[in-house]
C-alpha cells in the first residue's frame, strides 16, 4: 500500500524551522521534540539526528505523526504528558519545543528538559508570551503589518485540531525565569509574534 503523505504547510511556527534544524548538534544521537504535533519537525530532524522522539498529548495529533512517519524506524512517537512521561534522563543530544511550553507549568518544563540533556547537549525552545509593556505592545503593533502579509503570501496554515491555548507569561516573565533556570540562554524576539531560548548544557 502507498505510504501516507503529508500535505505541506507554512505558519509562523514553521517558520521557525530552520533555526531549529541549525542548532542541532553535529553527530546528533537521540533528538526530542516537545509537544510534536502531527511530526512535522521530528521528521525534519530526522535527517539530522540517528533517532527522533515526539511526545504529544494530543491522541489525535500523535496518531496521524504515527502514520506520517510509517516505515521510518528512526521516528518514534510518545502519547503522554511530557512533565510526567516515562522519558530516560539525561539520554538526549537535541531538546526541542515550539509553542508548547505556555501549554504548561513554564519552570517545570524548563527543569525536566534541562534533565532530559545530555551534558554538552542542546535545548531550543520557541514559544509564545504575552505582551505586557509599552515597549512589548509597541513591538507588537510595529510587526503586525509584516505579520499579516506573510501569513497572506505564504497561505499560512496548519493541521485540524491542534490545541491551543493564551500565553499568561509576559516576555520580560520568560526572560528572567529562563535565565534563572538556564545560566548563558541566548535569549531572542523573533518578529513573527514568538520568542526563541538556546541552551546549551555544560559539560561534565
Amino acid at each position: 500500500m502507498p505510504q501516507p503523505v503529508a500535505e505541506p504547510y507554512w505558519n509562523t511556527n514553521v517558520a521557525r524551522h530552520p533555526g531549529i534544524l541549525r542548532a542541532v548538534p553535529e553527530g546528533c544521537g537521540d533528538a526530542l521534540d516537545v509537544g510534536c504535533g502531527d511530526g512535522l519537525l521530528a521528521r525534519k530532524l530526522a535527517g539530522r539526528a540517528k533517532h527522533v522522539t515526539g511526545i504529544d498529548k494530543s491522541a489525535e495529533m500523535i496518531a496521524r505523526a504515527r502514520e506520517l512517519a510509517a516505515g521510518h524506524l528512526q521516528l518514534a512517537f510518545v502519547e503522554g504528558d511530557f512533565l510526567t512521561a516515562e522519558l530516560p534522563g539525561a539520554q538526549y543530544d537535541f531538546v526541542c519545543s515550539v509553542t508548547t511550553v505556555h501549554h504548561m507549568d513554564f519552570e517545570a518544563a524548563l527543569l525536566r528538559m534541562r534533565e532530559l540533556l545530555r551534558p554538552g547537549g542542546t535545548l531550543v525552545v520557541v514559544g509564545l508570551a504575552r505582551e505586557a509593556t509599552v515597549t512589548e505592545w509597541a513591538a507588537l503593533i510595529a510587526a503586525a503589518p509584516i505579520v499579516r502579509i506573510t501569513k497572506v503570501l505564504r497561505r499560512a496554515g496548519g493541521p485540524q485540531g491542534m490545541p491551543v491555548a493564551d500565553p499568561q507569561m509576559s516576555y520580560g516573565q520568560v526572560r528572567a525565569v529562563a535565565r534563572r533556570l538556564l545560566p548563558g540562554v541566548r535569549y531572542r524576539r523573533h518578529v513573527l509574534r514568538r520568542y526563541s531560548l538556546t541552551w546549551e548544557k555544560p559539560a561534565r
